[in-house]
């Protein structure tokens, strides 16, 4: 089931790609804003609780798939970007097997448990 969900990921990772890809920006814009969403982390210096606020928000795909609608919407290819930006960021990480954090501790995720124990 495990390796079923990362190919699941994987495809969504693709499809964030290829809509990217009819877009009118160069190609490294891509890889270059891909991480820009782990900023998101910098919650985890207040308390874990916070941490695991500010990165399942940021980390959630109905907010990317909501920028991107709303980019359709208003033809504003910026917010398109965007929201294919936290979608395919999401889905990369999931596919790493990084998931929503549970608030008691950054690796504990809907996942499972990442790292050593």
């Amino acid at each position: 089931m495990k390796n079923l969900l990362k190919l699941e990921e994987l495809f969504m990772f693709g499809l964030s790609i290829f809509l990217f890809s009819k877009l009118e920006f160069t190609w490294w814009w891509y890889p270059l804003f891909l991480f820009v969403p782990d900023l998101s982390m910098i919650g985890y210096l207040i308390s874990p609780k916070v941490g695991a606020m500010t990165y399942n928000f940021i980390h959630h795909k109905a907010l990317g798939i909501s920028i991107l609608v709303v980019g359709i919407i208003l033809t504003s290819a910026s917010l398109q970007f965007a929201g294919l930006i936290l979608f395919g960021h999401s889905s990369m990480d999931r596919i790493l097997g990084y998931g929503l954090k549970h608030s008691d501790s950054f690796q504990n995720t809907h996942l499972g448990v990442i790292g050593k124990a």
